[in-house]
């Protein structure tokens, strides 16, 4: 099997990429747990700092010279954004398989190994992980789910496919995936743009120990637009849609008033005016919208913005037992 052929050349069996931003409080803990699995083929950590303003990177780079697994340090030059730090992770990832995982402790270590397992015996590409209960704040699981929703709309993925940052990939997927350069990656819909064998399995998700979450609603905003602009056109195709259905409402209103001109009495027609006017102003600026937001990312792409910029690499040493 091909999946298989690509990991038997691989020095490990699993990588793990957490991307860190806030984590200070948390990351050494998740480390700790994670270096006590006994994968099959070993395992090893990549930590991504992304240009965490607390002291994520000293803690860090303290796991780095003390862990007793192998484990890889990579900051990034300033905040680049959660998809851009896995994607310079699943870059230093030499695992044959790699589970992306986020540095709260909500997804609780043990249940990697399950993921990993399900992976590797199915000869998954992907497998991504559904909660029976979110532990996430309201508003947080509402715009999850909005965003799934609008995946299902735009993108070539299994209906009902939660889409999780808990997931693991085949170091096939991985090579696939890593070949975007572009600013504004979007990991999922990258993957599917590269492999159908995808699976998922139901895990535990715990509250989050420290802190606040550090998606706000403009970084889901932000994850949104990546989603609708880089990986489909569809957006572009409802701005015809509402081009061609104002054209046929603004014909029928034309026929009216040409009627009500002949067979009626002149009307002062204000208000029908201005409600046509507005309603047309409005649409052509909504697809403006549509078109600029397609413009400036195609702006930002050609003038070379980078996915991200790595100031320091603290690469993975033999673990000490």
């Amino acid at each position: 099997m091909t999946t298989a052929s690509t990991g038997d050349a691989r020095p490990v069996g699993l990588s793990i990429v957490v991307p860190v931003y806030r984590g200070a409080a948390t990351v050494g803990t998740l480390v700790a747990e994670l270096s006590k699995l006994k994968p099959e083929g070993g395992i090893e950590i990549v930590l991504v700092n992304d240009g965490s303003p607390d002291n994520s990177g000293d803690v860090c780079r303290d796991l780095a010279r003390t862990a007793t697994v192998p484990l890889t340090y990579i900051e990034h030059a300033r905040n680049f954004g959660e998809h851009n730090a896995v994607m310079t992770g699943l870059r230093h990832a030499r695992g044959a398989y790699v589970i992306t995982m986020d540095d709260d402790l909500q997804n609780p270590p043990e249940e990697v190994l399950k993921l990993y397992d399900h992976a590797r015996l199915g000869g998954f590409d992907v497998v991504y992980t559904r909660y029976a209960v979110k532990e996430h704040e309201g508003w947080r699981n509402i715009g999850s789910r909005f965003a799934n929703w609008v995946a299902d709309q735009l993108m070539d993925k299994p209906k009902g496919l939660y889409l999780s940052s808990f997931r693991c990939m085949s170091a096939l997927a991985v090579a696939e995936v890593v070949k975007y350069r572009g600013p504004y990656p979007y990991v999922d819909g990258l993957l599917m743009q590269v492999t159908q064998r995808l699976d998922s399995i139901e895990v535990k998700h715990f509250a989050r120990l420290e802190g606040r979450s550090n998606y706000t609603m403009r970084r889901l905003i932000r994850l949104w637009l990546n989603l609708a602009t880089n990986f489909s056109v569809l957006p572009l195709r409802m701005a015809v849609f509402a081009g061609v259905g104002m054209g046929f409402l603004g014909l029928i209103a034309a026929a009216y008033v040409i009627l009500e001109a002949v067979f009626g009495a002149t009307p002062s027609g204000w208000a029908s005016l201005m409600t046509v006017t507005l309603l047309i102003a409005g649409v052509q600026f909504l697809i403006l919208g549509v078109l600029g937001e397609y413009v400036g990312r195609a702006f930002m792409s050609a003038n070379g913005k980078p996915q991200g910029v790595v100031r320091q690499v603290i690469a993975a040493k033999d673990a000490q037992p």
